[in-house]
């Protein structure tokens, strides 16, 4: 696969591009790479543009030979909003690719499923004493995953291999639960990329996480301004407020936090490596680097890799040399 990288769109796709490459964005089940490479194989000499999201009309048309036509049944993303906005969309793509012609895992009987025929379970998945609404969309769940008892999802929704979906916990799709991430409380239209924890009380809604954030308990974000009006972000590419739609929540890049009970205004926009905390609602901009509290600072440099280094302790990872070199020149440039 030879994915085409375009400068402009990798900074409209800021703040997760920051730390990877366009088509390593997770959207639906799979990242963009996945998707492709799934789709044509990785020994196919095929130039795609990074952003663009597979149908599957487009993975039929290909195999038959075809040109891929840009656009044409498919969506390209060009900004950090779609990846929420989209997610319905590349769920139920990503879900018919990864399921056709094979077996689910059997489906535990003390599960209450409606539309168990949209429901797929991989090697390894537990489910159990939960409620599974796959009427509105499908519902996969990744290898190892894990929904505990009195978990409520209603799809189109995923957790990827190794996730956790905590007691009573409340999802609404479309949802995507990245690998080995945990969610709880409530959540909504949102794309966790990939070790990163919402795992408390809380809302998170037409919200994106990059990958190794954590949300403290009962932290919660407002998705719809008060009046009703469109909502604005900051877009780090234009240096101007641009207008995303009734609808947009957290922002949030690689490697940030929050503490216990944050409160996020409509829109805001995380770079990566911030520590957020105190009272009052934080946003709409927080830089990458942050040590926002009463009074925002910047985290120290040496502090901030020992703390992602804790961070990744926890699920038996650490920080690796090229990690800290790629955080070291955003360090520099931002």
């Amino acid at each position: 696969m030879n994915f085409l990288e375009n400068p402009t769109i990798e900074k409209q796709l800021y703040p997760f591009t920051l730390t990877r490459s366009v088509a390593d964005i997770r959207i639906g089940i799979l990242t963009i790479r996945e998707k492709w490479l799934l789709a044509a194989g990785s020994g196919s000499d095929i130039a795609v543009p990074s952003n663009l999201l597979p149908s599957q009309k487009i993975i039929a048309s290909l195999k038959m030979g075809n040109d891929i036509i840009e656009g044409v049944d498919s969506l390209l993303i060009k900004h950090p909003w779609h990846i929420f906005e989209y997610n319905d969309w590349a769920l139920r793509q990503d879900f018919e690719m990864l399921t056709a012609t094979r077996v689910s895992q059997n489906i535990s009987s003390t599960n209450k499923v409606i539309s168990p025929e949209n429901v797929f379970l991989e090697e390894g998945a537990k489910v159990e004493h939960a409620i599974l609404n796959a009427s509105t969309g499908p519902i996969y769940i990744g290898k190892n995953a894990e929904i505990m008892e009195g978990g409520l999802i209603r799809g189109p929704f995923a957790i990827c291999e190794g996730g956790l979906v905590k007691m009573g916990a409340k999802i609404y799709g479309a949802t995507t639960i990245g690998p080995y991430c945990i969610a709880g409380g409530e959540i909504k239209n949102s794309v966790l990329f990939g070790y990163s924890n919402k795992a408390h009380e809380g809302y998170l809604g037409d919200s994106v996480l990059g990958e190794w954030c954590n949300i403290g308990a009962g932290t919660s974000n407002s998705n719809v301004k008060n009046n009703a009006s469109p909502v604005k972000i900051w877009d780090q590419y234009t240096g101007r407020e641009t207008m995303v739609g009734l609808k947009c929540g957290l922002l949030m890049g690689d490697y940030s936090r929050s503490a216990i009970n944050t409160s996020f205004n409509t829109g805001t926009v995380t770079g990566i490596c911030c520590n957020i905390f105190g009272e009052g609602l934080k946003g709409p901009v927080i830089p990458s680097f942050s040590w926002c509290g009463p009074e925002t600072t910047r985290y120290k440099f040496d502090n901030a890799v020992r703390d992602i280094d804790n961070w990744k302790k926890l699920k038996k990872q650490s920080i690796q040399e090229e990690e800290i070199k790629k955080l070291r020149l955003i360090f520099d440039t931002y």
